[in-house]
């Protein structure tokens, strides 16, 4: 892993570099579209100028006049040549570029390097006819000038090792300084870094201080840290201070609770598996219901081991006096079998609790996929809540003409069934109101769309969005977890592969409207309870 210092230097020359690299590419540019300007302007210049001055010598076949037009044009050093030709293509003057620059008498045979540029050339005479004059033009030959980019390419190559002597030049300067700077902010930071591992690997007493001689930024910071340190000082020595005082504590009271404590751990561990297996909504009534009957066994142990140790301290007392008596042995020998056996009888009765607990959360959880009447089913499970729906003024109707044969987790869906009765009734139908909840079931092709219906208070209209978002809940406080819904949700979405949405007015009830296929998608029985995305 590369350091922040390092990052940022990488960073900054690579900015710089970057822009540098458009500046020069730019300035490139611009020099290029110049030195092509200026060539095409020679070139232009030369072939009109020979169009100009050739045709009336070459009309005349004075050859010495030819050439001196073309030395003359010849004298940019772009112009590596010049062949003028007569009217019968043949070649009537040319000079040419030697080696070493000099211009020389062109051959017939030989090449000129360079780009040709071919031009015709016209002889103009004026014929009088009557009183009006007429131009007459007269091929009489043409001209090849042969134009070299040497120069353009010269002079491009060597702004172009300019500007990367330029940039590298300037990344260095700039990296220097850079590294300059950095080392103002990075090394009382280091410096920092070093005290917070040593107070991390070694206790406070054995880190020292650091030194507040700063008056910036970086000298807050370490008037800070002291300030930290030794504020972390003081906390240590109360923690250490109070773990004495709660272990001579803790160490009286440990023999005596041992066995509570160890039905309390059996009961978190039956409620974590619980919370692992995403099934806490339904499964929360019966928590409750454990938890409230395992209070009574684990007070009655806490009371008896109370009074063993009130009367081994009593009896230890006397016997140190030397005057025991006969009747105060058996006093104690009756409180003892008593406690005694009130302590195995109520952790017995705990741990079966327990046990019987793990056991329905483990059937819950089992999950088979398997077919299953839909009207049936809904049913039984309206059957096995009757404990809690006999104690209300609510009747449940289940209203289904057809046969609809599911093919899914029955497990699951008799979780949703659940949630959904045991909301109604907690928050439908509050202070024991009367009411009606209905379960309708149509079948729909290749879908099944379930109405669950209740005539209760209704949702607000701010909360109907937050339903089925999990840990949502108006009863916070009450019981109420805010998980039901939103299980339900995630059951149908994704275990069942269908879509739920609800329905509510204030005053007049709620439905929910639930929409899934017949066959349930494969390889979804683990998402129950999962959070809703």
């Amino acid at each position: 892993m590369h350091s922040i210092r390092f990052r940022l230097s990488v960073l900054y020359i690579v900015v710089v570099t970057l822009i540098l690299a458009i500046s020069g590419a730019y300035s490139q540019y611009q020099l290029s579209k110049e030195l092509e300007q200026r060539f095409d302007q020679l070139r232009h210049g030369v072939v009109t100028r020979l169009q100009i001055s050739l045709p009336s010598a070459l009309w005349d076949l004075d050859e010495a006049k030819v050439n001196s037009i073309i030395e003359a044009e010849m004298l940019p050093v772009e112009v590596r040549g010049i062949r003028v030709f007569d009217s019968a293509v043949s070649l009537f003057a040319g000079k040419m570029r030697d080696e070493q620059g000099k211009i020389v008498t062109v051959k017939p045979q030989l090449k000129i390097d360079g780009l040709p540029y071919e031009s015709n050339l016209y002889f103009r005479s004026n014929v009088e006819r009557g009183n009006d004059d007429a131009t007459q033009r007269a091929l009489v030959g043409k001209a090849v000038v042969y134009f070299s980019r040497e120069k353009i390419d010269a002079t491009l190559t060597a702004e172009l090792i300019r500007k990367l002597i330029e940039v590298v030049v300037v990344d260095c300067v700039l990296l220097f300084a850079l590294i300059l700077s950095l080392r103002l902010v990075f090394d009382p930071l280091a410096r920092l870094r070093d005290a917070l591992f040593d107070l991390a690997r070694h206790d406070s007493d054995e880190v020292e201080e650091l030194q507040e001689e700063r008056r910036d930024e970086f000298g807050d910071v370490i008037r800070g840290f002291n300030s930290i340190q030794r504020k972390v000082k003081s906390v240590i020595e109360r923690r250490r201070q109070a773990e004495e005082e709660a272990r001579s504590a803790e160490e009286e009271a440990r023999q005596a609770t041992r066995k509570a404590e160890s039905a309390l751990e059996e009961l978190k561990e039956a409620q974590e598996s619980l919370l692992q297996s995403e099934k806490l909504a339904s499964l929360g009534g019966l928590v409750a219901g454990v938890a409230h009957e395992i209070n009574t066994p684990v007070g009655v142990t806490l009371t008896s081991a109370s009074v063993l140790k009130q009367a081994s301290e009593q009896i230890r007392a006397v016997m140190a006096s030397g005057q025991i008596k006969k009747s105060e042995i058996n006093a104690y020998i009756d409180t003892a079998d008593e406690s005694a056996r009130l302590i195995m009888t109520n952790a017995d009765r705990a741990a079966h609790l327990i046990q019987s607990f793990k056991q329905i959360a483990a059937d819950q959880t089992s999950e088979i996929r398997r077919q299953f009447d839909l009207k049936q089913y809904i049913e039984e499970v309206i059957t096995s809540l009757h404990p809690k729906i006999k104690h209300t003024h609510v009747t449940v109707h289940v209203l289904c003409e057809q046969r609809i044969e599911i093919d899914g987790y029955p497990g699951a869906f008799a979780q949703v069934i659940t949630n959904l009765i045991i909301n109604a009734l907690t928050h439908a139908f509050p202070d024991e109101r009367e009411g009606r909840i209905n379960i309708h079931a149509d079948l729909m092709t290749d879908w099944v769309e379930v109405r669950f219906e209740d005539d209760g208070v209704g949702i607000p209209q701010e909360f109907q969005a937050r339903i089925f978002d999990p840990f949502f809940t108006t009863r916070r406080g009450q019981g109420g977890t805010g998980l039901g819904l939103n299980i339900v949700y995630n059951i149908i979405t994704k275990q069942f592969g269908g879509t739920i949405h609800a329905r509510s007015e204030v005053g007049k009830g709620t439905a929910f409207i639930l929409r899934f296929p017949l066959t349930a998608p494969e390889g979804n029985s683990n998402s129950i309870g999962l959070p809703r995305v």
